[in-house]
């Protein structure tokens, strides 16, 4: 059995000890169905880059073969923060009006679900804790779990918040800049798909000192921040038969790195046709957008980025402190699974 099958066999036994919980507390049994439903359904099917990545920073730290209570256990915190990314897209695929995920239609676009989606993502949410409680409230780290859980949850909103509030029109295109998609990137993406992950296993193997946390965060934010462009990237030039996703972020007004960087190279003529037309739902502006785009050769731009910040990363790894337990090859393997990515 692979470590991708061991750590899919380990959700089982979350999924049962949530539905044991809701029993006790006299749910009824319908809402029972659908809350599992829920979190199978939108944590299957995924790459398990967040889950997965708690388990591989825990080899690399210990330098040996896990034993099974520690796979198991580093398993669960993995499976906690692909739930924390479940309940993140049902609540994103909602605000950005998305019609499918991986492939499939988006939760609250099945059958009896619609806008009640966002409940089922905020009792994603809430199971996280009910189940870190249940299984790590003996752990030494259980209060520095509990708190970089609760605080990446607050990131990723404040992200998130600033995000929609682009999509909605209240926020100029001039006004989208370096800083401002910084701010998007750091908070509703790096938080929870990097530093979230990698930060639980190094609580959990007591390697958590201020100095580990401190380059581990300065690295994970770097790569969050990259996979963040790619992302951005993919949505506008990505094949949807690849990434499994129709990408909309032209049509929502999103502050992107294409947009970012069209918006700084354009000039007066070009940069008026995004004004008028970006964050439009016609097709007939989403061409116009994409011609600007071509004009400018962002496809070009981005490969030019993409090999500068592979660069910027690989030397910052190369310069990393090892000697408190942190490792080098925690963010080269991490950054490996990410690079140059297609979907």
């Amino acid at each position: 059995m692979t470590d991708r099958q061991k750590f899919e066999a380990v959700k089982i036994q979350l999924v049962d000890d949530l539905n044991i919980d809701l029993v006790q507390r006299g749910t009824p049994e319908e809402h029972i169905d659908r809350i599992l439903r829920c979190l199978t359904a939108n944590t299957t099917g995924g790459k398990y880059l967040r889950g997965l990545c708690v388990i591989e920073t825990g080899l690399l730290i210990l330098k040996r073969p896990l034993t099974d209570t520690e796979f198991h256990e580093l398993s669960m915190l993995g499976w906690m923060a692909e739930i924390l990314h479940a309940s993140f897209l049902i609540l994103d695929d909602i605000l950005d009006g998305s019609d499918t995920r991986r492939g499939q239609p988006c939760w609250y676009k099945r059958e009896g679900i619609g806008l009640s989606g966002s409940l089922d993502s905020a009792l994603l949410r809430s199971s996280i804790f009910i189940l870190l409680k249940k299984h790590f409230l003996r752990h030494p780290a259980y209060c520095d779990m509990l708190e970089l859980l609760s605080e990446t949850c607050f990131q990723t909103d404040l992200g998130q918040i600033v995000d929609t509030a682009a999509g909605n029109g209240h926020i100029a295109l001039d006004a989208m800049n370096n800083e401002l998609l910084s701010f998007v990137a750091a908070h509703k993406t790096s938080a929870y798909t990097f530093c979230l992950p990698a930060l639980l296993a190094l609580h959990y193997l007591s390697r958590a000192s201020t100095r580990n946390l401190a380059q581990a965060q300065s690295l994970l934010m770097c790569i969050g921040s990259y996979y963040q462009a790619q992302d951005d990237f993919l949505d506008v030039f990505g094949d949807p038969a690849v990434t499994g996703k129709v990408g909309t972020d032209i049509q929502d007004n999103k502050c992107t790195w294409v947009l970012v960087q069209a918006m700084q190279s354009a000039n007066p003529a070009q940069r008026e046709i995004l004004r008028t037309s970006y964050g439009r739902k016609s097709a007939t502006d989403e061409v116009r957008v994409r011609q600007v785009f071509a004009e400018l050769e962002i496809k070009g731009r981005y490969l030019q980025f993409e090999d500068g910040t592979l660069r910027e990363i690989q030397e910052q790894i190369d310069t990393l402190d090892e000697s408190e337990g942190l490792r080098k090859n925690i963010f080269t393997v991490l950054l490996g699974k990410i690079s140059r990515r297609n979907a």
